[in-house]
């Protein structure tokens, strides 16, 4: 399986426009998509960016001139309602991946999804901090409850990708939440929040995440 990650950003004041003209392209793109054999395909809204996940099986089929003439009649109709910030020509970069053991039926699955912006040109220590959670597992698989895991930077911004599986979640320890403080305080130093995840570390309030759309 390969994982797919794009994002884009709602021009200002169009974001009316865009949710309008989503819903009248949905159907040609979907079919699109199954053309393509996409799957798992889900679209996040926070504030003026979308995020987009989806995933390909990886000798499946790749688009064609007639499937990317199509595509782009389709982002013709959006023209002006937003910007790519990385489209599926120009993939995002993966920063970090719990893939662990990937559950194929979602009916028991809790996404969590982020948004955060790095201060400056962090990304390299962005990675190598995430870099060294990938080490510390020393190949080992995660059993869960992250089911597939998985962190993308495009320009100064982090999108994250989270399958939770709910029958396996337990409630935090004291030194979880110990553990889960001193970690993201000292993210705090290069990146900076748009999604509520840590609200509750620093008395901030931001937006909860939203689905927008889903297809598989």
């Amino acid at each position: 399986m390969e994982r797919h990650a794009v994002a884009l950003q709602i021009s200002a004041g169009r974001f009316n426009d865009f949710r309008s003209g989503l819903g009248r392209i949905w159907n040609r793109l979907t079919r699109i998509m199954d053309d393509l054999e996409i799957k798992n395909f889900s679209l996040w809204n926070i504030e003026d960016l979308v995020f987009g996940y989806y995933e390909t099986d990886e000798m499946g089929p790749k688009p064609d001139d007639h499937t990317r003439k199509e595509f782009q009649a389709l982002e013709n109709e959006m023209a002006g309602s937003f910007r790519w910030i990385s489209g599926p020509d120009r993939e995002m970069r993966l920063m970090y991946h719990d893939f662990g053991i990937v559950r194929p039926n979602k009916e028991q699955i809790r996404h969590r999804v982020f948004v955060t912006r790095l201060k400056g040109s962090f990304q390299e220590e962005y990675k190598r901090r995430h870099d060294g959670l990938i080490d510390a597992r020393q190949g080992k698989t995660d059993p869960g409850p992250d089911s597939n895991f998985s962190i993308w930077n495009a320009e100064d911004f982090i999108f994250g990708y989270d399958e939770i599986d709910v029958t396996m979640e337990k409630a935090p320890t004291e030194q979880d939440k110990k553990d889960t403080v001193a970690w993201e305080t000292k993210m705090l130093e290069i990146m900076s929040w748009y999604t509520d995840d840590v609200d509750w570390i620093t008395g901030e309030h931001h937006n909860h995440i939203v689905r927008i759309g889903y297809h598989n």
